[in-house]
């Protein structure tokens, strides 16, 4: 059966491969980008596949009157959102972000895009979310969110706070809405934090070792298509196992 889905952030990298994965299981995507000539021509790259239902939306999650928009044209379009895919983030990772000296213009820069960016859009798009007869919302995260993980010994990256910070906060979002949606409001709506693990894009200069975009959206591939009765409240790492948060 085919669903509605939005991927944020999606005119390139691991954004971008989500939405030809999730074209190639006969869905209709938007792919969501701040920037129009970027956004329009990764929806055209993809449709020149032969992947005819891919369908360029302007959304800048910083900029709520992008947002709202969105909701008013898929409404329009579609009536419902079956799906919603966080992906748009930044890491701000060429600026230093120690904790010790950490500048708070970085911090709220990162915090802007991935944790404000995400909330705003994600309660903007909730009604037509509840509207759907199998609604998700993944939240695409980071190895480094989990304090868990980050309070060990061996940790690495910790230099990043910032970034870390914002993708951490992200993930208490992520925890209250599905227990919200869950436990008090009793709906089947899933909400789920997933990392693709260490890939190489943009937002970290392409580094070296990392996996490709297609691997790295291969594994949020069955999270974004989760079935109805499927798990909510989950941290998975890109083992495809439950992370510590």
């Amino acid at each position: 059966m085919s669903r509605v889905i939005l991927v944020t952030g999606a005119n390139a990298g691991i954004g971008y491969e989500l939405v030809k994965l999730l074209a190639e299981k006969g869905n209709k995507v938007y792919l969501g980008a701040r920037n129009p000539k970027s956004g329009r021509e990764a929806a055209e790259k993809i449709a020149a596949e032969g992947f005819k239902d891919v369908h360029f939306i302007q959304i800048d999650v910083t900029d709520l009157s992008t947002i709202e928009a969105t909701r008013d044209h898929i409404a329009n379009a579609d009536g419902h959102l079956d799906v919603l895919v966080n992906n748009a983030g930044i890491g701000e990772l060429h600026r230093p972000q120690t904790a010790p000296t950490l500048d708070l213009a970085v911090l709220r820069t990162t915090t802007e895009t991935n944790l404000f960016g995400l909330i705003q859009t994600t309660t903007t798009l909730l009604p037509l979310i509840r509207k759907s007869s199998n609604g998700v919302i993944l939240n695409v995260t980071s190895d480094m969110a989990s304090n868990t993980i980050q309070a060990k010994p061996n940790a690495i990256m910790n230099q990043a706070a910032a970034y870390n910070i914002s993708k951490a906060a992200a993930n208490a979002y992520t925890i209250a809405l599905a227990r919200e949606l869950k436990d008090v409001e009793k709906t089947d709506i899933k909400v789920n934090t997933v990392t693709p693990g260490y890939t190489s894009t943009k937002l970290n200069g392409f580094g070296v070792g990392g996996k490709s975009v297609k691997a790295g959206a291969e594994i949020l591939l069955p999270w974004a298509l989760l079935e109805k009765d499927g798990p909510t409240c989950l941290f998975i790492a890109a083992s495809g196992k439950e992370s510590a948060w």
